[in-house]
């Protein structure tokens, strides 16, 4: 098994290996490319189109606001209307999965890497990935860190400054570290 197979199964691998670190260095290029292309509406279209084979899968319409960074790329799929506002990191180890019409808000990170807790195996390198699933019509406030394993489902709103450290179910506005349901979406206030 290479170390990209164990990685995309969840077990420990070596990211220091040399088809991990080309696909990491591959990712990194692209990311710089589109992240460098000035804001006029032809370059919008441009970095779309440099980003796009980054992706898994992608929906006919996305929009992601420089800064983006990936690890891989390869493991992403967003869906029809995926919009994500300035600074979104994506640690793609394992797969990373958003419905559609999902908005992620500025500075937010969906992070699929686990790292031994144990500073003697921490020591080799090593790591294990989980994957990240985002159902549709989702919205991240500002700066939300989303960590390996989690599931969010259709519908949740997630508060601002939140890290999702486990599965949100659908329909909720949750909020908070670590993040946890607050109420249900139609229970929203009035202005």
């Amino acid at each position: 098994m290479t170390e990209y197979e164990k990685m995309l199964a969840g077990v420990w691998y070596y990211p220091g290996d040399e088809e991990l670190a080309a696909l990491r260095r591959r990712a990194a290029e692209v990311c710089f490319a589109a992240n460098r292309l000035p804001p006029e509406r032809e370059e919008e279209e441009e970095r779309m189109e440099l980003l796009r084979p980054l992706f898994g899968k992608t929906g006919a319409e996305f929009t992601i606001t420089p800064d983006f960074h990936c690890d891989y790329g390869g493991n992403i799929t967003l869906g029809e209307g995926f919009y994500a506002n300035y600074n979104l990191v994506i640690l793609d180890c394992a797969p990373v999965t958003f419905g559609d019409n999902v908005l992620v808000g500025p500075g937010c990170g969906f992070y699929t890497a686990i790292h031994p807790l144990d500073a003697a195996h921490r020591a080799t390198g090593e790591e294990k990935a989980a994957p990240i699933t985002v159902g549709s019509d989702v919205w991240f406030g500002g700066n939300v860190t989303v960590l390996p394993g989690v599931t969010i489902g259709d519908g949740a709103v997630i508060g601002a400054g939140s890290v999702v450290t486990r599965d949100i179910p659908p329909g909720v506005v949750a909020a908070g570290n670590p993040c946890r349901v607050l109420r249900s979406v139609d229970q929203e206030q009035a202005p």
